[in-house]
């Protein structure tokens, strides 16, 4: 019987797991793989306390700094994916995909969220390499240089507005004739000089060399190809938050994001906390998933000891 188990090794699931180790909670942190989605970042600017890293040297600190807590307070299991989670009285039961069980007093859900892809020609082969799902991340790296967001929701205009504050131009690309996101914020983004918005656009494929070169769209109204040259392709066509498993159990939005309480990141169910991108916080950034996680563990410490 753990105190508390925690679901997910991405920047929120780590962090609960040093602060839950430290707090001496018996806790096991269950980890498909660490580092979460910034595994895939050739170099990420804004991990606060390290101006540059690589994705896959931010995964292996995580897991360094989980693995330096292992012991008589902290289980590591890695390589295992929860299927469900059941509640009996005051005990949560989980069974992981390959049949193991586990019981806990609390848990908290940081599985986070898959990036919703384009599918078309040539996108896998450019994935990484001028494709890519975060202008905090990357944005820097294509100053001076023309680019291309797909989308037309508010993560969209919210990209376009980083991107439009050092580079060259930013041409956004929307399937729909009308933008989904609030008018304001398209409004403002509109009046930049530097901003190019096509609507009506079916995306056909993406081309370049090494690198990304251009994008290829059709006009759905006029059948008309065009091809775009460009150096980024930045996608925020929306996520697929990882919660299938317990999507049955607490409240989940109309988006599949877990509802939390902003104090404390407790879900619905009391016992459950979630914390990243599998929840309908308002903004996603590796920070503020691990902050939003440190919040949820203090709340869960509180509760345990409360509810002993």
């Amino acid at each position: 019987m753990y105190d508390l188990i925690i679901l997910g090794g991405g920047p929120a699931g780590t962090a609960a797991a040093v602060y839950a180790a430290r707090k001496q909670l018996k806790t096991a942190i269950i980890a498909f793989e660490f580092g979460g989605q910034s595994i895939v970042s050739e170099l990420i600017y804004n991990w606060v306390g390290t101006p540059e890293i690589s994705g896959t040297d931010l995964a292996a600190n995580m897991k360094k700094h989980v693995l330096y807590y292992k012991g008589p307070y902290l289980d590591v299991i890695e390589g295992e994916k929860i299927s469900s989670v059941t509640k009996t009285e005051n005990v949560f039961n989980l069974k992981s995909e390959s049949g193991k069980e586990y019981t806990t007093k609390t848990i908290l859900i940081s599985t986070g969220s898959s990036r919703r892809k384009i599918e078309v020609p040539n996108a896998d082969v450019f994935e990484n390499k001028g494709i890519t799902y975060c202008a905090s991340c990357d944005g820097p790296l294509f100053a001076g240089q023309d680019v291309i967001v797909v989308g037309g929701g508010n993560a969209a205009f919210e990209t376009s507005a980083q991107l439009l504050a050092y580079c060259k131009s930013v041409t956004m690309v929307h399937r729909s004739e009308k933008f989904r996101a609030d008018e304001i914020t398209v409004k403002k983004i509109e009046e930049n000089p530097k901003f190019k918005a096509i609507t009506n656009a079916e995306i056909l494929r993406v081309d370049g060399d090494k690198f990304v070169g251009s994008l290829t769209y059709k006009d759905k109204i006029s059948g008309e190809e065009h091809t775009i040259p460009t150096a980024a392709i930045f996608v925020e066509i929306g996520q697929i938050p990882n919660v299938d498993f317990v999507k049955n159990l607490v409240a989940i939005d109309e988006f599949g994001k877990i509802i939390v309480d902003p104090m404390t990141q407790m879900t619905s169910v009391p016992g459950i906390w979630a914390a990243g991108d599998c929840t309908n916080g308002k903004y996603h950034q590796n920070n503020i998933a691990a902050g939003d996680a440190v919040k949820a563990l203090e709340d869960a410490y509180l509760w345990i000891h409360k509810n002993k």
